[in-house]
């Protein structure tokens, strides 16, 4: 199915933390054309997850409209809002949100398996979303017997699956170094050239969001402004990098400080402890890596 246009009109959500009023979106205001490559960028906390979550159904809003092609999703209740996650939305996650003891071609099926698919027309769309991402050869293969990399493949067909016409993409290479970002960027491209997929991408990367149609600025939870890729310059996209990686680096290490006491108070098993730290280590170290290759010391 072909991208459809998505059209958001002051659009507000608030949060309550205890007597506290939390405002993520203060009437924000975006247009995205049918078939168009848009990336989301700001600071953490102005709020670009929580537009995403909006957009995909998976959240709703305090107040204002979101309109995906002719459909009113701001006026959907909790069916119509499942059916919509179904059919009209892809989610592309940093977190992947595959599931480990599945192979790619099963993580890719479960999507279709939910909309009621029959087993023959599964089969032939996971080898034809394999063949999109490049990853005919890896059907077989579980999480763990995949780099990150082509784990962000497999994710991006699950995302496809079912043929949605908008696909949201939340930090997709936030995880990932130089050499598999561009990798999963161009697959995304293929996908959206190729498929004609409208294509909303939220990302810290000033790299990643040059490659996109349009890129918009998040802050302070309203869109502050709207540049063509080329107006980004070389030298702020290399400082922007070099500050992501440092606090993305930094966000890890609280992170395992955080997880350290959990383990500590017995919040969680040894085995889940043991787990998460060597996952966060490894994003650490490609991290790391990525610096020292840019000539920085962390």
């Amino acid at each position: 199915m072909k991208g459809l246009d998505v059209k958001v009109n002051n659009l507000v959500k608030a949060y309550r933390l205890g007597k506290i009023e939390v405002q993520a979106l203060r009437g924000l205001n975006m247009e995205v054309g049918a078939g168009e490559f848009v990336a989301i960028i700001g600071p953490s906390g102005s709020g670009k997850t929580t537009l995403l979550n909006i957009l995909g159904g998976l959240d709703t809003a305090t107040a204002g409209t979101v309109q995906i092609g002719s459909t009113n999703l701001t006026g959907m209740n909790t069916t119509q809002l499942v059916d919509y996650r179904r059919e009209t939305v892809g989610h592309i996650f940093q977190t992947l949100n595959l599931i480990p003891t599945l192979t790619a071609t099963e993580n890719i099926e479960l999507p279709m398996i939910a909309r009621g698919v029959s087993r023959g027309k599964r089969k032939e769309r996971v080898q034809e979303l394999l063949g999109i991402v490049g990853l005919t050869d890896r059907g077989n293969h579980k999480p763990e017997e995949l780099s990150g990399g082509e784990q962000q493949r497999v994710a991006m067909a699950a995302a496809l699956a079912n043929d949605a016409p908008i696909i949201l993409a939340d930090e997709p290479t936030g995880e990932l170094d130089t050499v598999n970002a561009k990798i999963v960027v161009d697959y995304l491209l293929k996908v959206h050239r190729e498929l004609n997929k409208t294509v909303v991408m939220v990302t810290h990367d000033p790299s990643v969001a040059r490659r996109t149609d349009r890129i918009l600025r998040i802050e302070d939870g309203l869109i502050k402004m709207t540049s063509a890729p080329t107006e980004m310059t070389g030298e702020e996209e290399a400082t922007s990098y070099v500050d992501q990686l440092r606090t993305r680096i930094r966000e890890i290490d609280a992170q395992t400080v955080r997880l350290d006491e959990d383990f500590k108070s017995s919040k969680i098993s040894g085995d889940e402890y043991v787990e998460k730290r060597q996952s966060l280590k490894r994003t650490r170290d490609s991290l790391s890596e990525e610096l020292h290759r840019m000539g920085v010391v962390i």
